[in-house]
């Protein structure tokens, strides 16, 4: 199906154009949405049971274990054709911003600058006492044999605390300083794409709502309907990788 005309329109005249990108964008590249355990060891574990500060304190080893397995399946995982759409948009549009909710590193991979994660990153892991980052670049797991399920985690060079994953968990606020950029960012595009994402997650949710209230177009991109479809200025039904090279002008 080709783009929407009007939309098409859209992007060719928008000169500061923002993304919200979420976790069906990852999925095309074959990074398991947060629900979608691969079948392995972890499938007994509800992921919503591990990402807390609280399931961290009780088993730092667990949780540890269990986000080396996801950063190990991220490394793994490829830019797809919309990550790389975006980054040849950013390269005639300098004032794109890209707010994700995904924690891995497909839209800096594939050349995307000024990228906002709301959600943190998962190869951003800090000190729980004193909040540093390692020192050192941590160790990856490697691809013999299946992922341990305890893995202690390392200690921080300065203080001696445990490191954490980079990460927003359940119950905590997302960093304010990605959180104002991503405002920021929404408060003065001229477009606003939403792609791949749930429209679930709070306050993320949000900003689509701030942009149409500025009467600014907003498209979203998914092959499924979510709470923003009725409010959207437009919606294509189609996904990332797919509708990004056909939609955005080079």
């Amino acid at each position: 199906m080709d783009p929407p005309a009007e939309v098409r329109a859209w992007c060719q005249a928008a000169r500061r154009p923002c993304v919200l990108s979420g976790a069906g964008m990852s999925a095309e590249s074959g990074v398991p949405t947060f629900r979608d355990t691969p079948r392995s060891l972890w499938a007994r574990f509800d992921p919503a049971t591990l990402a807390t500060p609280e399931a961290y304190e009780r088993d730092p080893a667990l949780v540890w274990a269990w986000y080396q397995w996801r950063t190990h399946l991220v490394r793994r995982a490829q830019p797809n054709e919309g990550h790389v759409a975006l980054a040849r948009w950013a390269r005639s549009r300098p004032e794109l911003r890209i707010v994700t909710q995904n924690v891995d590193d497909l839209h800096e991979r594939a050349g995307s600058p000024e990228v906002i994660h709301l959600h943190g990153s998962l190869f951003a892991a800090r000190c729980v006492a004193c909040g540093r980052p390692p020192s050192q670049p941590l160790a990856s797991l490697g691809d013999d044999g299946p992922p341990p399920l305890r893995l202690p985690p390392p200690t921080c060079a300065a203080c001696g605390g445990l490191l954490r994953p980079g990460v927003v968990w359940f119950g905590e606020a997302l960093p304010p300083g990605p959180w104002q950029a991503a405002l920021d960012a929404v408060t003065r595009c001229d477009l606003l794409l939403v792609v791949g994402t749930s429209g679930l997650v709070h306050p993320a949710a949000s900003l689509p709502a701030q942009a149409l209230a500025r009467g600014v177009p907003v498209v979203e991109i998914n092959p499924q309907p979510t709470p923003l479809s009725p409010l959207a200025s437009r919606v294509w039904r189609t996904t990332a990788a797919v509708g990004l090279p056909q939609l955005l002008p080079d």
